[in-house]
């Protein structure tokens, strides 16, 4: 194609605009935030906060941008192999995975940025710093988008317009608006609390870069988990997460407090560090996704990607990864050489996979919550026991582990646990414990 539009220079933005540059002579990224300024971008509210980069997101930067991992451990990222992760159940440790996927520990800004930095040195990839305010179509096709750029309209054209507007994101209204269905969007009300403080880390080398801890909905706790990773600049990042009225760590010495009395003794390790800077907290009402594929009317020439599309609790980590799988299905769209004239059905069929697998882990796990009240899938009273047995089999039995840890790291579809053999592995491994 000519020229390809990107609305948002988000992570899912910035990672379609690297799947365009293949494909197009130019791409154009529109963005409020100046995109070459170093650092967070007041665009992202959670950007102060801990995320995850997953194996499976891992694997599709590795293939985005060759030689990421040493590039973002020059940069201060830590790296993160399984024998430097642990993981904690209800305050018992879970077995290790011998051969899981290695992956990184780092800032969002920091994760964020040298994405950012790749994609920018692309020399057919430009940004413009502008206000989004509407598509322009042609018939059944979408040409363009209308700009804002410092109080001047003005029109961006292009072949294939992309919405990285994130949660937020305004397409649906602009579709209405110009006449096309709007997407239905599903919610699933969370209220989720979560805060991050910032330690200083005294080893260079610490043998644990990454330790998780959930507290199951069957633990009495007003606090749902914790974590800490080692980062950057000689930090750690930890975090803390409650749900409804739960807001845990408001403060730096309730903060403390709590990583102290309520989580396994590294993270009273980690609290015993000097905090750098104040607690910053977050709040997530809801896990949302807005159905793209369901329409039976769509114009040509517009796709929608990462949170625009479906956003999940951030407890999972899920968010980055989401959005590299996504990046990976507008490739393998475009290598189809798609008629430009037709709805891209097919990428949303693609990437329907990706969100069906992301949501069902995601919203499972949250109806198990005692404040969540639904909506239930049909079979869920099965499926949720289900689940408990795997969950609780991952503490003891390593083979369910791997199989389990492939799902959560979003390199396998969740469907490769629903078998009878994994199931009766869980069974009988839960058995042994008991």
């Amino acid at each position: 194609m000519n020229k390809a539009v990107v609305i948002g220079g988000s992570v899912a933005g910035l990672l379609a605009a690297r799947v365009l540059s293949d494909y197009a002579e130019s791409v154009v990224i529109i963005d409020r935030d100046d995109l070459h300024v170093t650092g967070g971008r007041p665009g992202v509210p959670q950007g102060t906060q801990l995320h995850a980069l997953l194996p499976g997101g891992f694997l599709q930067f590795e293939r985005l941008f060759p030689g990421f991992r040493e590039q973002a451990v020059a940069e201060g990222a830590i790296e993160a192999p399984p024998e430097a992760r642990r993981n904690y159940l209800d305050g018992r440790l879970k077995v290790v995975v011998p051969d899981d996927a290695d992956s990184l520990a780092g800032s969002r800004p920091l994760l964020e940025g040298l994405i950012r930095q790749q994609v920018l040195r692309l020399p057919n990839v430009k940004t413009v710093r502008a206000r989004a305010t509407g598509l322009v179509f042609d018939g059944a096709v979408t040409t363009g988008v209308r700009c804002d750029v410092g109080g001047a309209s003005g029109v961006e054209r292009g072949d294939l317009v992309v919405d990285a507007m994130g949660r937020s994101s305004r397409l649906s209204e602009w579709l209405e608006q110009a006449g096309w269905e709007r997407p239905l969007t599903r919610r699933m009300t969370v209220h989720l609390n979560y805060a991050t403080a910032l330690f200083r880390r005294r080893e260079t080398h610490p043998d644990l870069t990454v330790v998780l801890a959930l507290h199951s909905p069957r633990v009495s706790s007003d606090v749902a988990g914790a974590a800490f990773f080692a980062i950057e600049d000689g930090r750690w990042m930890a975090m803390m997460a409650g749900y409804g009225d739960n807001r845990p760590g408001h403060t730096a010495e309730d903060f403390v407090r709590r990583l102290r009395e309520q989580f396994p003794p590294e993270f009273g390790e980690v609290a015993g560090s000097e905090m750098l800077g104040d607690v910053r907290t977050y709040r997530h009402a809801d896990s949302r996704r807005r159905e793209f594929h369901a329409l039976t009317r769509f114009p040509a020439g517009l796709v929608s990607v990462g949170d625009a599309v479906a956003s999940f609790n951030p407890v999972y980590g899920q968010g980055m990864t989401a959005a590299a799988l996504h990046a990976a299905c507008l490739s393998t769209y475009l290598r189809s050489n798609p008629d430009p004239a037709l709805p891209a059905r097919r990428f949303f069929a693609l990437q329907k996979v990706v969100v069906d697998a992301a949501w069902s882990l995601s919203t499972s796990a949250d109806l198990a919550l005692p404040h969540v009240d639904g909506p239930y899938p049909r079979g869920y009273r099965l499926s949720s026991w289900v689940s408990r047995q795997i969950i609780d089999a991952t503490v003891t039995d390593v083979g369910i582990a791997r199989r389990f840890n492939e799902v959560v790291s979003m390199r396998e579809h969740p469907g490769t646990l629903a078998t009878p053999g994994v199931i009766l592995g869980a069974l009988r491994a839960n058995l042994r414990a008991r």
